[in-house]
This record gives structure tokens, C-alpha cells and sequence, in this order.
């Protein structure tokens, strides 16, 4: 599987009465298709997994893997911090139609680079292509280069998402092996890009996604002189989508452009008056709202 340009950690849009609403998230991805985005990845961090059922977590990827009809690569989010847990979301995606999962650093438990290789080994052995998730941020334990390179060896270890925000790591991990890389951080596609990335799983693109695989697809071409003046002109924007815990600033965004409703489901919850100022002038300027 050859990883290459944007994909969208889409949202997962509620009802008022705290539900999934289905309609808008068909809705979102049908968007996100006409953008010409390379792929989709539901049930992320930016999808609210942790506060999704099980039945609603492989219920949001189906409405995806229907909407998308084989019109863009899904990567579902299946990870869990149990080994066993995240085997048996991935084995209940494997007859889905989804063309990889990606698979979130345990979180909590902080196992050692050992029981990470072996973790993430055994969801590979079913034989879906799987992308390595490393968020030190929000797992509290940092994927090992060593445990990667050791993993790029697996037949269906096919890429990691660096969302660690370090440029350097990228560098690193592609002297050792030739995994994918793809950025975890829409600030950081471009010098990513430059140091040999190959796209991004971005939040961003929920709301820009045709500027967003524009961007990326010029810095892979090589024109990073228009690749730059796009990341100039929405850094700030980039930045904005996480002046409060994510999804928070996106889907607060997305409900301003009246995509979703502004839903969230407890602990996260909705942003300061401060902060939604602060997003509501960046949007202005984009001309987004």
C-alpha cells in the first residue's frame, strides 16, 4: 500500500440529544470526496472514539466506507490500549471495505518498547495494513525508532502517523527503513514534506480540505515556493485548530459554517468565550464564515 497525500481525521458529528447523526457525518465525507481529499479516517482522536460505543464506533466507519464508495482510501481508527481490544475492533473491520487501520500508541499502561512491538505486531498479523499512531501527548509513551523499525519489517505495517511534533523524527525514522511517514500535525506537513514525508492525517482538512490537499500536493511535486505561500496563509488557521483540546476548535469551526452542530460529548465541551473569538476572527479572515 503506497500512503501519499491528505487525509482527513473527520469529525464525528452529534444530535442534540448526544446521538451520532449520521446524516451530517454522510454529508461531511461526501464534501470531503468532491474536495478531492486522498482518504478518510474515522473514528480517530479527532473523531471522539473514547466516548463511542462499541456498536457506534464500527457503525460511524460503515457510514463512511458506504459514503466514500471506494472514491478515497479509509484508514479506520481501531486502536485501543488493550491489545485484545484492538484486535477484536480490527477483526470486526476486516470485511468492511476498509483499505487500513490506524493504531493509536497503547495510552495509560506505558508499556515498554517490547510489549509495543508486540502489541502492535499481533493487530498486524491479521493482515490488514495497519498505520503506527505515535502521540506521545496524549498516550504518554513515544513509539521507539527502534520499535518502528523492527515493525516497517511486518508485511502490513505500512506507514506512521508522526504527531509528536518533532520534524527531526521524521528524518530519523527514514534513514533506518522505508515505512510511509505521514504528518500528525497540519503546522508541520510542510517541513515534514521537505525532510521526506508523504501527506498528512490532518484536522484541518475537516474545513479546508481542497486548499489542504493542494498544499500537500505541491510540496510533494516539489513546489515548495507554493507550497509555502498556502502554509503562510492558513499557519495561523492551522494553529487555531488547537487553541483548545482536539476536536473542540474544529468542530466548533464546522458548526460557524453550519456543517455540523457544535455537539460534544462530556468531558470534552465547548469553547471559552476567549477562545471562540479568537477562532471566530481566524475563520473571518479565511473567508470560511
Amino acid at each position: 500500500m503506497n500512503l501519499s497525500g491528505t487525509y482527513t481525521a473527520i469529525v464525528t458529528p452529534f444530535n442534540a440529544d448526544q446521538s451520532v447523526d449520521y446524516g451530517a457525518l454522510k454529508n461531511l465525507v461526501a464534501w470531503q470526496i468532491e474536495n478531492k481529499v486522498e482518504g478518510l479516517v474515522p473514528v480517530g482522536t479527532t473523531g471522539e472514539s473514547p466516548t463511542l460505543d462499541p456498536k457506534e464506533h464500527l457503525r460511524v466507519i460503515e457510514t463512511v466506507v458506504q459514503t466514500v464508495d471506494r472514491k478515497a482510501v479509509i484508514i479506520a481508527g481501531t486502536g485501543a490500549n488493550s491489545t485484545a481490544e484492538a484486535i477484536e475492533l480490527t477483526r470486526s473491520v476486516l470485511d468492511m471495505g476498509v483499505d487500513a487501520t490506524l493504531q493509536v500508541t497503547p495510552y495509560y499502561n506505558k508499556p515498554n518498547a517490547e510489549g509495543l512491538y508486540r502489541h502492535f505486531a499481533s493487530v498486524a498479523d491479521l493482515g490488514l495494513p495497519i498505520v503506527l499512531y505515535n502521540v506521545p501527548g496524549r498516550s504518554a509513551r513515544e513509539i521507539p525508532i527502534s520499535v518502528i523499525e523492527r515493525l516497517a519489517t511486518h508485511p502490513a505495517v505500512v506507514a506512521v502517523k508522526e504527531a509528536g511534533g518533532s520534524v527531526d523524527r521524521v528524518s530519523a525514522i527514514r534513514n533506518i527503513c522505508d515505512i510511509t511517514v505521514l504528518s500528525g500535525d497540519d503546522s508541520l506537513t510542510l517541513p515534514m514534506i521537505s525532510v521526506g514525508a508523504a501527506g498528512v492525517i490532518s484536522v484541518a482538512a475537516n474545513i479546508i480540505p481542497a486548499t489542504m490537499s493542494n498544499l500537500v500536493r505541491l510540496a510533494l511535486a516539489g513546489d515548495f515556493t507554493r507550497a509555502l505561500e498556502l502554509h503562510r496563509t492558513y499557519y495561523q488557521l492551522f494553529c487555531e485548530m488547537f487553541v483548545d483540546t482536539n476536536p473542540i476548535p474544529v468542530k466548533a469551526a464546522l458548526a460557524m459554517m453550519g456543517k455540523i452542530r457544535e455537539i460534544y460529548r462530556l468531558p470534552l465541551c465547548e469553547l471559552s468565550a476567549e477562545n471562540r473569538q479568537t477562532l471566530t476572527h481566524t475563520l473571518q479572515r479565511a473567508g470560511l464564515i
